[in-house]
């Protein structure tokens, strides 16, 4: 069965459906469309994207999800593999009515897209990737330490302020750090720390080999999770895929350069 119950249909407004057996919770900014599902980073509950889907909508139509385990989708007992996180976005896709969405992936929401669309690439209009984590098995290691996430996961659950969230994310702004200290302790422990060690494990670059969808990867030019001999292996594996560089932001791009983030994005030729 599927409840979907929108809550506020103003920019903003939050609605749950029931998909892939659990509750998953979106938040609806309504635009001209086309649809675009946003599927944020691995702590990162959908509400801290609202500033970036604000704008997105002066284009997209846009639903950003709350990830399970985190914001205010289901958490508890449950798989919080990379499969189940796809199978949730295409879950998501038909219980909320989307018709071949985009998908907008950060970081670990990019690498759920992509296997998404390798599961069923006939749900998904086309894709675009920011910043993916290229780890995994005899590659890498992802550039952020495990502490950093634990760390501030914790320090949120106990309840701590803006200020105090600023030694972890110090180029935010006082808003964006307030925002991440209420919110993080939403994001279940478990949750993370299968996710983190599926950087390492999930092959992501076997699932880009198997995609024919058209693919945008929009690139943290000041960050070092994606570097140029690893965009000629994504081009070379998915020959589609167009490129943007967002020179000098780091991994959370949208925080970095807002404006440089829409440039890389707002222009999507739908297909």
């Amino acid at each position: 069965m599927t409840i979907n119950t929108r809550t506020n249909e103003t920019q903003g407004g939050g609605y749950n459906v029931h998909a892939n057996g659990i509750r998953q919770h979106l938040l609806h900014y309504p635009g001209p469309g086309p649809q675009l599902l946003l599927i944020p980073g691995i702590t990162s509950p959908a509400i801290t994207w609202g500033f970036v889907a604000e704008r997105l909508a002066e284009r997209f139509d846009v639903h950003v999800l709350d990830v399970r385990g985190r914001g205010l989708s289901e958490a508890g007992e449950l798989d919080y593999s990379l499969d189940a996180m796809a199978a949730d976005a295409l879950a998501v896709i038909a219980a909320a009515g989307l018709m071949s969405p985009v998908i907008l992936g950060h970081s670990m929401g990019a690498r759920t897209a992509i296997r998404a669309a390798r599961i069923n690439p006939t749900a998904i209009g086309q894709l675009v990737l920011v910043d993916p984590p290229v780890s995994g098995p005899g590659r890498r290691v992802y550039p952020s330490p495990w502490n950093w996430y634990e760390d501030s996961i914790r320090l949120a659950a106990k309840g701590c302020s803006g200020e105090e969230m600023r030694q972890f994310c110090p180029s935010w702004s006082d808003e964006q750090n307030a925002l991440r200290a209420e919110w993080l302790h939403t994001c279940q422990l478990s949750a993370i720390r299968t996710a983190y060690d599926g950087f390492h494990s999930d092959d992501m670059h076997a699932d880009l080999a198997n995609i024919t969808l058209p693919v945008r990867l929009v690139v943290a030019g000041g960050a070092p999770v994606i570097e140029p001999n690893d965009v000629a292996e994504i081009q070379a594996l998915a020959p589609q895929t167009e490129v943007r560089v967002v020179e000098r932001a780091g991994h959370m791009i949208p925080w970095d350069d807002l404006e440089g983030f829409l440039g890389a994005v707002m222009d999507l030729e739908i297909r």
